[in-house]
């Protein structure tokens, strides 16, 4: 699955039946992609790990259950320019975003991830299934 794609679902659900999913994968994308538009999921999970959030961060990347995390430790994560810029441009509030975020934070990771390492490239998914057909 697209991660974009679920993340903007997962958000999505979080904010109700009268979100705008193009809004919504817009702003998503705006914190979780790089000045060139590519996703850029390391840099989300090396500030998890400047902020001793790492064994969280670990249990996204692993294979085994996601750690859950507080919407507080999103806000220091994601920083509250970028959360206050979503919310106003989703036209809703802080705590909505901040919830769908630690909801879609973790699965985005997770999926992006193959025993405990981020892939360069989610599109790599395919190719190393590949690899063991």
């Amino acid at each position: 699955m697209d991660l974009m794609k679920m993340g903007t679902e997962l958000l999505a659900k979080q904010l109700g039946s009268g979100a705008n999913t193009d809004a919504i994968t817009r702003a998503l994308g705006g914190l979780l992609t790089d000045n060139g538009g590519k996703l850029d999921l390391g840099s989300l999970v090396t500030a998890m790990q400047g902020m001793d959030l790492g064994s969280i961060a670990e249990s996204w990347l692993g294979d085994g259950d996601n750690a859950d995390i507080t919407t507080d430790q999103v806000r220091q994560v994601v920083g509250n320019d970028k959360v206050a810029a979503m919310a106003s441009e989703l036209e809703t509030d802080e705590d909505s975003v901040l919830n769908g975020l630690k909801d879609a934070l973790p699965q985005i990771i997770d999926n992006s991830s193959v025993g405990g390492s981020l892939l360069d490239n989610p599109g790599d998914l395919l190719n190393l299934a590949r690899k063991f057909l």
